[in-house]
């Protein structure tokens, strides 16, 4: 009785106190993201005029995920997670403010902005698996499809202001983008250390190499997991278009800063608009099936954006690309936190943020340094081609996760 009445409960999340605190705090952050996002990329092609530089702001955020993915995990399983992420925050906050005083000391140039977003990656290499372990522990296994759901609509809500906002703020002045983002960061931390400590579920157990490799052993083990978190990797590395949006705002569509944040938030309105409605009306069947079809919209769309010259058009064919993201997010999320043990949660969605990470801001350096040699719009045109190609190769090495029927309990497929 208790799940029907979550599935049919569109707010089921938010009757806890503490995640409801938790929703606030990640749409803060993920607000101040976007707008450092849109500032920095703008600002670096401005300053530069180099699609290369635009590349290697991804990859000097990713790398520190990379070489922390033996440690991150394991300190979100060993350590108050609240703490951590609230620490992270603060760090995130100090970021913003090197960002801002490079900006208002004239010294915004390539290497010290690529140092301050090492540390910033830095900063998500340790949160990332920390917030997404705290998530699943501040509601009821029945509400955490519902909470999925909203936290999926709290990024991409995010994703639609934080962009525009961004735009408009850099339009005032980047100094002005940049203390918005701090003061956001900020207040993030203070909600959630706010939050009410969630009850120990599982014992620590001493730190040996046994235990750190324990997120890579489920993981591979684990073939649902594993096709799921693969099939996002190598989708959004080859079709990730969105560190080449300054050129595209600028020299392919001729748009100005504002332009750039119109762009970046397109993709969110197809996405929360999808989220919205899976929050009301949750997947209930061919839950696999749906997400593969998902990853291949998502190509299509990409290869749309890069063959458009009409920003009507282009502004469309993102707004598809983030709704089909959004289906297949919402059924590797859940499935993730379903079929996941609560002892090695940290340590799997350390491996999950570091293949995140290199879909996205490895991803970014892919559509970089191609839109460097051969130019912008082939970058994009042949990564959505080889995201739709991967939708159709995973489909077929990961039958198990393609008959995944619902997403109420790791049931619905036979595991292995």
């Amino acid at each position: 009785m208790s799940v029907t009445r979550a599935d049919d409960d569109r707010f089921a999340a938010f009757r806890h106190r503490s995640y409801a605190l938790f929703f606030s705090a990640r749409f803060l952050t993920a607000f101040a993201t976007q707008i450092i996002s849109v500032s920095v990329g703008w600002q670096m092609y401005d300053v530069t005029g180099n699609a290369l530089y635009l590349g290697l702001i991804g990859l000097f955020q990713f790398l520190p995920s990379l070489f922390l993915i033996l440690v991150t995990g394991t300190v979100a399983d060993r350590y108050n997670r609240r703490v951590i992420v609230a620490l992270c925050l603060l760090l995130a906050s100090a970021c913003a403010a090197g960002l801002f005083v490079l900006t208002v000391t004239g010294s915004f140039s390539p290497w010290p902005v690529f140092a301050i977003l090492g540390v910033f990656g830095v900063e998500r290499a340790f949160m990332g698996p920390a917030v997404q372990s705290l998530g699943p522990n501040l509601v009821p296994a029945q509400d955490l499809p519902n909470a999925v759901a909203w936290n999926s609509s709290s990024w991409q809500a995010a994703s639609i202001l934080g962009p525009v906002a961004g735009g408009l703020l850099y339009g005032l002045g980047p100094t002005i983008a940049y203390g918005t983002a701090f003061v956001f960061m900020a207040l993030g931390a203070v909600l959630v250390i706010a939050i009410p400590k969630p009850g120990a579920r599982t014992a620590s157990r001493a730190v040996n190499l046994e235990t750190i490799l324990a997120g890579f052993r489920f993981i591979a083990s684990e073939k649902v997991v594993l096709g799921a978190i693969s099939l996002d990797l190598f989708a959004v590395l080859l079709g990730g278009a969105v560190a080449l949006m300054p050129i595209f705002a600028r020299d392919v569509l001729t748009l100005g800063p504002w332009g750039l944040g119109l762009l970046r938030a397109a993709p969110g309105i197809g996405a929360i608009a999808v989220a919205l409605f899976l929050a009301a009306y949750p997947i209930r069947h061919h839950a696999g099936t749906i997400m593969f079809v998902g990853v291949g919209l998502f190509g299509f769309a990409t290869v749309l954006f890069g063959l458009s010259e009409t920003a009507w058009i282009s502004i469309a064919a993102l707004m598809l690309l983030g709704a089909s993201d959004m289906l297949s997010v919402y059924v590797r999320e859940t499935l993730l936190a379903l079929w996941t043990p609560d002892e090695v949660r940290g340590r799997v969605n350390a491996v999950n943020m570091v293949f995140i990470g290199a879909s996205n801001e490895l991803g970014e350096f892919r559509a970089g340094t191609m839109a460097h040699g051969v130019g912008a719009v082939p970058a994009v045109i042949v990564g959505g081609i080889g995201t739709i190609a991967v939708a159709i190769v995973w489909a077929g090495l990961f039958p198990t996760l393609r008959k995944i029927d619902n997403l109420d309990a790791p049931t619905g497929a036979s595991r292995g």
